[in-house]
This record gives structure tokens, sequence and C-alpha cells, in this order.
């Protein structure tokens, strides 16, 4: 990374001067650029951005990060045995990930050889088998007479992805016939149909990789067309979309048309779109499309609000929860939410380059915050990392910017069906399906017993907790009993109603309001492969989540079950647990408040390997314990309820205290046709409408959220409307106004005297919309 002005890298002198001298000394690649040649200037621009600059190759992470991969790659090299099948025998072509895992190999052989202080920078011996390796694989399987079998992503991402990554590193050592032929098997796998038509799979996280390798092609066949090709192609993923892949106006972000992927397909898009914004600026084929903004925009509207302590909130990491330690890992990283959320922290790091200063210092604050908070996995040390993040992130870290704590408040994801919701000691995150967003996906043999994922799962992280869903969670979970969700306990397939995202529920009422602040959420529930269906609410205010449940109804012949938690609590973990006349507490984690029902526990150990759940994954095995909280509705229930109030972070005495305040909570009603509660002390009330009704002071002329908050002689009335039909609703609050003080558009005002009288017009994309009176 080159320094800006104001930026403090802090290099020592001796540091700069080891720098100039192994850059002027190494034999591998020859960092100078020929400023009349466009296309050598933007391929050292690139290796600048992949393997890094600014750094002390004798400091640490840096050290010990180049000897690893200096150890990996001679590793790889002694094992390196051509066969017409392979490149190493344990990654055989069929199935051609064995063709993306050799050229990750060689990768990283081409780093050693490349980079300062492996052990063997400028190794000609090693340069000799990476070149070796490159024509084996192209002799053999990567060139344009291979028809493409198998997974796509391998061929038309993976493999070319990393091919111009190595074709750029080895360049000077190439020959004409061998860079040629790199760009001939790009052609082959990419063609141009692949960046002329948005659609299939060349769509959102996808198109970007697509436009990465052809872009690349482009430059190292000195090809402006290609280049020019792969920038346009770019425009189509920059605006709003309103169905399918893409980036949201509320900050959600969807892949695989149905799923929820901002942590992983979403990083994807960051990243690449990073390095080809920092790769193309200031030459002839630069990013100029005024659209991008909407990327730029994203950090902090669509990607910030789901990270907590460095960590990617897993509702929004789609199959990606079941990896775990992958097989074909040679570094040994474990993929869990700490691993996305900063894979998301350094591709934001990496954008800064090409965003404004005000936007550059407000990332950079947030950015600081992460890595402070991050104990879990030290973000400067990750070992997903190679120098180039770890440098850039250092330079974050060592800049005047004061670390920026997340705003409280609460975002809510409609188009994905995902809410967070953000105090000053806990962070809570819900996770829903509807028709246009799946209960779970698996494929490629990954997350097969994701089922409820999407069944109003809430996860929720107190002080402490950041290792939550981390350590080991998803192999030793019980899969029937994810918190906060309610389910039928009839026994699932795996894989159960289909792969890449097409189990999806027949409803439509999914969503809620929020102020900002506070919100309203609903889900109508309809259980996978099961005859349940349920009406739940959650009611997020200051301190607590209110969770209500109505209309449980099932005729599976089998108990459903209300989980009210599920906590990891480590290996051999001894947090007390105690109980209540209404209420439970967990020791370092939080309190419960449940007015009726009883309420069930198990504490128990269970074993399990990412392998359970994931084909790619390691087989080693684990025993984590787990405190499990549940209502049972009984077997085939009609119309069950049930009530209880989340309190993260609470200790015991706040949670017996509240559960002994019965003014601190009024639950107007809780039925199939209205949810809504009352929070005197907040000024809060907040309704669920699931059709056209009354409740309290409030009346709904269809399925409706509604908000209300009174401040002082103000109240705020916001309101949205889940079903999605764009069709006017009207709503009214029984109370004396004075004056409209202030009304969003689509908010018309029909009286506003003994009480107040609104018609919205909300459009189909859950919007909130708000009107703010002075009472009378």
């Amino acid at each position: 990374m080159t320094p800006r002005p104001g930026d403090s890298m802090r290099l020592t002198r001796r540091a700069l001067l080891l720098a100039a001298t192994l850059v002027a000394t190494s034999t591998s690649v020859s960092r100078a650029a020929d400023p009349d040649d466009p296309y050598a200037g933007l391929r050292h621009r690139w290796l600048d951005i992949a393997l890094g600059t600014g750094y002390d190759p004798a400091a640490e992470p840096y050290a010990s990060r180049l000897a690893e991969t200096g150890a990996l790659a001679r590793a790889f090299r002694a094992a390196m045995a051509p066969t017409a099948g392979s490149l190493w025998p344990d990654r055989p072509y069929d199935p051609p990930s064995g063709i993306t895992q050799s050229y990750s190999r060689l990768w990283t052989m081409a780093q050693a050889h490349a980079q300062p202080g492996t052990g063997s920078t400028g190794d000609d011996a090693l340069l000799t088998d990476v070149i070796r390796g490159l024509d084996h694989l192209s002799a053999t399987i990567y060139n344009p007479a291979t028809t493409r079998y198998g997974n796509w992503w391998e061929w038309q991402i993976g493999s070319p992805r990393l091919l111009m990554d190595l074709t750029a590193v080895l360049y000077d050592h190439l020959t004409d016939a061998q860079r040629q032929a790199a760009c001939a098997a790009v052609d082959h796998f990419i063609p141009d149909v692949m960046l002329t038509d948005y659609s299939g799979t060349s769509t959102g996280a996808n198109r970007v990789d697509l436009c990465r390798s052809v872009a690349l092609r482009g430059i190292l066949g000195r090809a402006p067309d290609r280049v020019a090709l792969a920038r346009d192609a770019l425009s189509p993923v920059f605006p709003y979309v309103t169905q399918g892949d893409g980036l949201y106006a509320d900050g959600s972000f969807v892949q695989h048309t149905w799923v929820a992927y901002s942590g992983t397909y979403g990083q994807v898009l960051l990243d690449g779109l990073g390095r080809l914004f920092a790769l193309l600026a200031g030459s002839e084929w630069e990013v100029t499309d005024p659209a991008r903004q909407i990327v730029l925009d994203s950090v902090e509207h669509a990607y910030a609000p789901l990270i907590h302590d460095g960590l990617m909130m897993d509702s929004v990491n789609g199959r990606a929860i079941s990896r775990g330690y992958l097989k074909s890992d040679d570094r040994h990283v474990l993929r869990g939410d700490h691993f996305h959320g900063q894979g998301v922290i350094a591709a934001i790091a990496l954008l800064a380059d090409g965003a404004s200063p005000a936007e550059r210092q407000r990332w950079y604050g947030r950015i600081k915050d992460w890595i402070e908070r991050d104990t879990v996995t030290p973000i400067l040390t990750a070992r997903q990392f190679g120098v180039a993040d770890l440098a850039r992130l250092q330079a974050v870290a060592e800049s005047p910017t004061p670390a920026t704590p997340a705003p409280t408040g609460h975002h809510l994801f409609a188009a994905m069906d995902r809410a967070v919701h953000r105090r000053p000691r806990f962070v809570a995150n819900i996770a829903m399906a509807s028709d246009h967003i799946a209960h779970y996906e698996c494929g490629n043999g990954e997350n097969p017993r994701g089922w409820h994922t999407g069944a109003g799962m809430l996860a929720w992280w107190a002080e402490g907790n950041g290792d939550q869903f981390t350590d080991w969670y998803w192999p030793t979970v019980d899969w029937y009993r994810l918190p906060g969700t309610t389910v039928s306990t009839r026994r699932l397939p795996d894989r159960a109603g289909g792969e890449w995202g097409e189990p999806k529920p027949d409803v439509r009422w999914v969503g809620g309001v929020t102020d900002g602040e506070y919100a309203a959420i609903g889900q109508h529930l309809k259980g996978l492969g099961s005859t349940l269906q349920a009406r739940k609410s959650w009611f997020c205010v200051d301190d607590a989540v209110i969770c209500l449940g109505a209309g449980i109804t099932c005729a599976d012949g089998v108990p459903v079950e209300t989980v009210v938690d599920n906590r990891n609590l480590g290996e051999n973990g001894t947090q007390p647990f105690v109980r209540g006349r209404g209420w439970a507490h967990l020791e370092g984690h939080g309190g419960y408040v449940l007015p009726y029902g009883a309420l069930r526990t198990l504490r128990e150990d269970r074993t399990g390997a990412w392998s359970d759940i994931n084909a790619t994954s390691t087989t080693e095995r684990a025993t984590r314990r787990w405190q499990t909280l549940w209502l049972d509705h009984g077997t085939d229930p009609v119309d069950a309820t049930y009530v209880y109030v989340l309190l993260p972070g609470a200790d015991r005495h706040e949670t017996a205290a509240r559960a002994a305040d019965r003014h601190w909570l009024s639950v107007l009603a809780n039925d199939g046709a209205r949810q809504a509660v009352r929070v005197p002390a907040l000024g809060l009330t907040a309704a669920t409408f699931w059709q056209a009704g009354t409740v309290g002071p409030l009346t709904a002329s269809a399925g409706a959220s509604v908000l209300l908050r009174r401040r002082g002689h103000t109240a705020t009335l916001c309101v949205s409307e889940p079903p999605r039909t764009g069709e006017p609703l009207e709503i009214i609050w029984d109370h004396p106004v004075r004056a409209v003080l202030r009304a969003d558009d689509p908010v018309e005002i029909l009286g506003a005297d003994r009480r107040l009288r609104l018609r919205v017009t909300p459009g189909r994309a859950c919007a909130t919309h708000e009107c703010e009176v002075a009472l009378g």
C-alpha cells in the first residue's frame, strides 16, 4: 500500500532501506514500470495490490507470514508430481476443484519466489517448477480444447482468477506463447457473452469476479477491448435492484436470487470492486460510472451494520456457515463468522483508496474500532491474510484517525428478511424467510441441515460473547433447536426442500417497521417440510427484545417447540443457570422473563465434526456444552401462543427486577390477527397487524407494522406494509392531535384533530414511512 499524505505508516529508516534493497536486488519481480507503457504500469500496480507494499518484511506479523508462505511453497514443490490427470496426487482434476486448488498452490509458490523474506526469494529452481506446473495445467486441462464439466465456478472464476495473478507475477519470466496460452484459456472459459448479458451466473459478486479476470487478461495480453469490456460490464452491478441478485436500497445484498449473502458473496463484490477501482484509477479505463457511488455508500449502509466486534453475522453468510476447517485449506484457517467479517473489513480498507477523504476517515474509524474489539481472532494477525492485506490493515491501525464505535440503533434489511438491533451492551440479529428469501441454502455438499436458520432465528451477542457462534457452534448445535425459532420436531432429511435456495415458504407477510432506534418485526412462519404455521413478532426496544408468538398450529403428529435460547457454553462450560418466579438467568450471557408458560431446560454436551455438515471440511471432532431453553407447545397444537422477554447482558438482579415490574410491559394483543405491546416508560406502542383490525388506540385497514413513539408534547407514528401489496392503507391513532409537524411523501393526512388519520401509499419495498405530530 503506497502511503498517502497524512497516513502514519511509522516505518523506521532501517525498514525503508531494507525494503528498497529487497526491491532493488530481487531477481523475481521488477516493480519499476515504464511510464510510456500503460499495460506495464497497470501490471505493476496490480502486483502492488496483490503482493503488498510499504511493510518491513523483517517485522511481525509479516516475517512469520512470509516464512510460512516459503515453507508451504517448498512443500508444494517437493510434492508436485505431474500426471495426465493431476499436478499433485492429492488434487486430481476431477472434480474440477482440483484445478483451482492446483493453481492456488502454484500461486503460493510464485509468491514465495517474488516476495522478500520467504526463504525462497528469487530461487531459480522454484521459479522453474512454478512455470513447469503452469505449463502442465495448460497442456493437460485448462485450455481451449477442454469442455468444462462439474462446478462452473471452478472454470470461470476460481481458476482464471489465479491464472491471471500467476501470469502477472511471472510475466517477465514467461514467453509470449505462454502468456498467449493463459489469455486464450480465459477467452475460452469466459466468453464475451458472460459479460454482455447480465443474467444467470454472471450477476452481482460473480460478475465482479469475471470482470477481474477479463480486465487482467486485457492488460497482460495488451488488448484494450478486453479491458474496456471488463470495465463496462461492471456497470450493471452498481444500481440498486428490486429483485434478484445485487444491492437493495435498504442495504440488503442477495445472491443466488433468494439468499441473504452480504458476508460472503457481498465480500467478494466489495473486494473485487476495490481492486478494480484501484487498478484502473487514472488510466484510460478508469471506472467513472457515477453509480459506483452506490458501492461506496454500501460500506456504511449495507455492510457495517452487520459487523459486530469483527465478525459478520452468520444470517448473511449463507451455506458458508458450515465450512469451518476445509480439507483443501493448506493453511488450516477457521472459516467462521470472524473470518467472514475480517474479509469484509479488509475489503473496506482496500476500497478506501478510491473513496473521498471524508469517507476514508469515517471508514478508518470503524475499522480501527473493529480491530480493537476483535479479541477472538485478532485482525492484525489473522491467518487468512497475506502480507498485502495485513499491511493495508496495519496502515489503518496506525493512522491518526480515532476509533469510532458502531452507533446504536436498528437496521431493518427488509429485502433480505433480516434485522439488526444494536444497543449499548448487546447486538441482536433476526433471520426470517419468505417467498423471496429462502429458508436456507445448501449445495456442493455444504450446509445440508440449515433447515430452520430462517425460522425466526434470533442470534445475539452481549459483552464477552464474541465467540458464541465461532467456537464449534454449527457442528455441535441441535439443528432443531436454533435460538428464537418455532419448529416442528419432525425429522427432516439432509438438503430438505432442495438446493441453491430453492426451499422458500409460500408467505409474503415478513418484515417490519423501525424509527432507526426501536422496531416492530413480524414473520408469518410456515415450516419447512411441515404443516406448521405461526405468527411471530419481535419488539426491539432499549435493553430488551420482546418476543411474541401466536396462531401456532401444526398437524405433523410430533411436538412443536419455541426455542427461547440455545447458548454455546464452550468446552466444559460451568456458567451458573438460575431460575426464579417468571424468570431465568444464565451467568455471563443474560436474562429471560417469562410471564407465563413452563420453561424447559437442558444442559448437555454435544459432539460433532465440520465434515458432518460439509463434505469439503475436516473430520476432526469436538465437544461443546450447551444450555437449551424452550417452550413445549405439545403435539399438534392449535393456536398456541408464547410471550417472553430477552435481556441480553442483564445480570441476575436486573432480570429478577424486570420480572417483578408488572408495569414495564403491557401485551395489548397476541393472536393470529394482531400482536402488540406497550412499554410506558419508553413512550412506545408497537403493533403487528396481520390483517385489518384494532389494537389499543391503533387501527389499520390492512396488514401493517406500526410503531408509535411519544416524546413529551410530540409523537412519531411509523408505518410499513410488510405484505408488499403496494396498495394504500389507512392508519388511525385514537388520540388528540394539535398539528402535523412533518410527514413523508407517501403519507397523506386525512385528519389531525380529535384523532390522527393517515393514508399511506407504501410501495413494495416494506419501507418505513413517518409522520410527526404535536399532541393536543
